[in-house]
């Protein structure tokens, strides 16, 4: 019996291939889902499959094809796609997808992302535990085989991402996006072709190797290349794309990133504008700033935990109609709550350009605290580690939605064990700079 527990994580299938994920492996997958799909409360007869630019994906994506065909559902493969594309497809054509990818990872990984009919997500306790099952005790083939067709949505696509903003008042900005080689050079011009901006691509080829620098915008260092582009031409704003093209990161006229949590702000702000008195759901390690902002904007912020199937599950229950995470993951409840890098680009650009001021301008009242990004620890025992931090800071307000977060008044933190390493993960806010890098190293010592 195959051990799957380094392949199938909380809320995808990834592995380095062929070592860890292959063909033969899809295939089962393939089948596994169909039988997920065919169990399910509404049953749907076709499944939608598409790929990033990975060198494996055309053999594991028709291996995985093969499984779905063996128990008697149609394919319906959409080719070369980004993740939020195939969320549209499934939520528009109304059937379960398939996308193959490992977003941000190297080379070496591939990977499938499933979601339900309605771009639901499909996470370890809404079916991939049972995929496991599945696999492990695969089914028997269906007395007829399904059908596969092929199927272009990237028109829809482009004209739904265009829905979320009123083009007419778009204005000229000098725009360069970083696709460092991902799926971002695939729907990026289209979805910008005929628009007033001035785009410029980076690195646009489709190279599942990664040439130019890894496709994981999240990590400073992978940002160099478009901050200082942008610094070169006079660009008005940077977009900085990952590999599968479902999260961007901004970096403003002066060459400087721009934190999830400030974009989350800013999107709100343009969410809260054209649905005045709206709910806007932010994951516990956003900046205060997001709840604040949009308190100020007339909305109703909700804090959630950390993870795409937390804030999708609270979107559904509250009816929000935006929700954003630190991570530079932008969900709309018009895009079945699905997250997309190019609507939040979209939405940025319409502000940026109602706004008439430079980006950093823009971004100066949201600019309120210092944050100290997410910091790792390794440690032998996690939960012990907590509870002992719980206890040093026991006279101050703390709960335990995602870990501990403890809130200090003029500074808070939120500790977190990693799910899948004996780490812990701090992320802190302060007032100043100066404040915050002394409260890391003061929380720090009770970590030890």
């Amino acid at each position: 019996m195959r051990d799957l527990s380094q392949v199938v994580k909380a809320y995808d299938i990834r592995g380095t291939y062929p070592d860890q994920i292959d063909a033969q492996l899809c295939g089962a997958f393939g089948a596994a889902f169909a039988r997920l799909v065919i169990e399910g409360p509404a049953p749907r007869d076709r499944v939608l499959v598409a790929r990033d630019m990975r060198p494996s994906g055309p053999e594991l994506v028709a291996a995985f094809t093969e499984g779905v065909l063996s128990q008697g559902l149609d394919v319906v493969d959409l080719g070369m796609a980004s993740t939020d594309l195939i969320y549209f497809a499934a939520g528009a054509l109304d059937a379960p997808g398939a996308m193959f990818t490992a977003s941000h990872n190297p080379a070496e990984y591939n990977g499938i992302k499933l979601c339900q009919a309605g771009a639901a997500p499909v996470g370890q306790d809404t079916g991939l535990g049972r995929i496991v099952e599945l696999v492990q005790d695969p089914p028997a083939p269906a007395a007829e085989r399904g059908s596969r067709t092929e199927h272009d949505v990237m028109d829809d696509f482009v004209a739904h991402v265009r829905s979320f903003v009123d083009t007419s008042v778009l204005r000229p900005l000098k725009v360069v996006a970083d696709t460092a080689n991902g799926m971002g050079g695939l729907v990026v011009p289209q979805a910008f072709d005929g628009l007033p901006f001035d785009l410029e691509v980076m690195y646009p080829e489709l190279d599942g190797n990664f040439p130019n620098h890894p496709a994981d915008p999240i990590q400073i260092e992978n940002l160099a290349d478009l901050r200082a582009r942008v610094r070169e031409v006079g660009a008005d704003i940077g977009l900085a794309f990952d590999g599968d093209a479902d999260r961007v990161f901004l970096v403003d006229e002066r060459g400087e990133p721009v934190s999830g949590s400030l974009t989350t702000a800013l999107i709100a702000t343009g969410v809260l504008e054209k649905e005045p008195g709206a709910k806007v759901i932010h994951n516990l390690i956003c900046s205060k700033t997001v709840p604040e902002v949009v308190r100020e904007q007339g909305g109703e912020p909700i804090r959630s935990r950390v993870g795409h199937s937390f804030i999708k599950q609270v979107m559904a229950e509250t009816g929000a109609a935006f929700g954003g995470e630190h991570s530079a993951h932008y969900y709309f409840r018009d895009n079945w709550r699905a997250d997309s890098g190019l609507i939040a680009s979209l939405v940025v650009l319409e502000r940026l350009s109602l706004f008439g001021g430079t980006l950093s301008e823009l971004l100066a009242p949201l600019d309120r605290y210092a944050a100290s990004g997410e910091i790792n620890t390794r440690v032998d025992d996690p939960a012990a580690v907590i509870e002992r931090v719980a206890e040093v800071y026991a006279d101050h307000p703390q709960d335990r939605l995602d870990g501990l977060t403890v809130d200090m008044g003029d500074w808070w933190f939120n500790l977190r064990p990693s799910n899948t390493e004996p780490l812990l993960r701090l992320n802190l806010e302060a007032a100043t700079r100066a404040e915050c890098d002394a409260h890391v190293a003061e929380v720090r010592t009770h970590l030890g």
